[in-house]
């Protein structure tokens, strides 16, 4: 999706932010403008070939790096607990799960007593 063309409109003053997946960009080019200064910078936590980064990135004062962080958040951490919680009553309640298994053969993770 972003690939030369798109950088080369977005030129000196664009920066690309790319949280999604590393794919999106064209990496290479990406690399290339950001070293021949044709684009303003890069925010980054997704890489084409996770988990490695291409080393010319370090070394640039116009991108910044983070690990992927995509669900690392306290909303999901809460939800998360929330959602166990709520399995845990329910299969010990001997109740229907919230959520049941949709996905083709039927299976049980832990037989009921």
């Amino acid at each position: 999706m972003i690939n030369k063309e798109v950088l080369c409109a977005l030129g000196i003053e664009g920066v690309i932010v790319n949280v999604g997946r590393g794919a999106i960009v064209d990496e290479k080019e990406l690399v290339r403008f950001l070293v021949h200064e044709e684009i303003g910078g890069a925010g980054l936590d997704v890489f084409e070939n996770e988990p490695h980064v291409p080393e010319e990135l370090f070394a640039l004062d116009n991108v910044v790096l983070s690990p992927h962080k995509a669900v690392h958040t306290t909303e999901f951490f809460q939800s998360s607990n929330e959602l166990m919680l709520a399995y845990l009553e329910a299969f010990f309640s001997n109740k229907p799960l919230l959520t049941p298994h949709t996905g083709g053969e039927e299976f049980e993770l832990v037989p009921r007593v």
